[in-house]
């Protein structure tokens, strides 16, 4: 089986350790931070102490979106709006239209996606995603 185009546990925790140290430069912003395979499952997940309950669930949401959808979660999120349609018509309560999913490529493959939840802004929560998908080095 060729396994080239799958998520490796030193990809998972080069993005998981950049995230971690990034998050810790702001303590008083907890966050949390979620890695799923091509089909959804969670492979890793973090999260800050005093950390909202929905922020925890929405990471993984976010996540799970980008890598099911093929697609970063805003950017799903804005191609709905702009048809007039919502997340909610596509039939799977874990989807989210929530800022702050990227879709994790290899080769133009879909091998997982990563999420993050818990600031204030969907932008920030992205912009962190991305420190992880960077850490990668895919």
């Amino acid at each position: 089986m060729d396994q080239s185009n799958k998520l490796h546990v030193p990809q998972i925790v080069a993005a998981m350790d950049a995230m971690i140290e990034k998050a810790s430069q702001t303590p008083d912003e907890p966050v949390a931070m979620a890695i799923v395979d091509d089909t959804g499952n969670l492979r890793a997940y973090f999260s800050m102490d005093d950390l909202r309950l929905f922020s925890r669930k929405h990471a993984v949401r976010k996540a799970y979106t980008s890598a099911v959808l093929a697609t970063d979660s805003g950017a799903n999120a804005q191609r709905l709006h702009s048809q007039g349609r919502s997340i909610s018509e596509l039939g799977d309560p874990q989807l989210t239209h929530g800022q702050g999913g990227l879709v994790i490529m290899k080769n133009g493959v879909v091998i997982g996606g990563i999420g993050v939840g818990g600031y204030p802004s969907g932008q920030a929560d992205e912009d962190l995603s991305r420190v992880g998908l960077d850490a990668m080095g895919i």
